[in-house]
């Protein structure tokens, strides 16, 4: 299996949301957003449907609570400014009504989107921005969150919790401390 990387440039990041946003279709800015906030594995994020994110009356919840295919543990996510945002701009131009369906549907068949289309879709959007040379997958948008969470200075436990990982040490080797970083701090801390 192939490691790939999360997206290390916040420019970016804002860049992809940007170009999905002006799409006919709110599904792949909805997918991107959800997958870099919540840092689910694709197949939890994917099987997520309508109910899981709208109550009884229609509104978005406050919480996501779900149980994780690959752990079977529970998990309880707060939906953010930005996935809330996300969810608002869908449901305001997706024709989506029935509580039933999966929110990231193909839109040739209607059925739940698989991995692979995604990581295709993932691979685009990052070769749009000028990401192509990076190991880009579906574990990539659930890696961005780690990274991204310990360059806001987030604790590697805290991260280690979010991600559902039994100890920091895999969390350390998962965010891909990479060796541009070694070097900055080689210069940072010159004693």
């Amino acid at each position: 299996m192939n490691t790939v990387e999360p997206i290390r440039d916040i420019q970016k990041i804002l860049a992809i949301k940007r170009i999905l946003k002006e799409q006919s279709n709110p599904r792949d800015y909805l997918l991107f957003t959800m997958g870099i906030n919540f840092a689910l594995r694709i197949n939890d994020l994917l099987s997520l449907k309508v109910k899981d994110v709208l109550d009884k009356k229609g509104e978005i919840v406050e919480y996501l609570h779900l149980r994780e295919q690959k752990t079977k543990k529970e998990k309880k996510i707060k939906i953010n400014k930005a996935v809330k945002e996300a969810l608002e701009y869908y449901f305001k131009k997706a024709n989506v009504t029935d509580p039933d369906s999966y929110l990231f549907t193909s839109y040739r068949s209607n059925q739940k989107l698989d991995r692979i289309r995604v990581w295709q879709m993932i691979k685009n959007w990052c070769k749009e921005v000028g990401l192509e040379s990076e190991r880009i997958g579906t574990h990539t948008l659930r890696k961005t969150w780690g990274y991204q969470a310990r360059k806001k200075g987030i604790t590697i436990e805290q991260i280690s919790e979010k991600l559902g990982h039994r100890s920091s040490i895999v969390t350390k080797r998962y965010i891909g401390i990479n060796q541009d970083e070694i070097n900055k701090i080689e210069d940072e801390v010159c004693l």
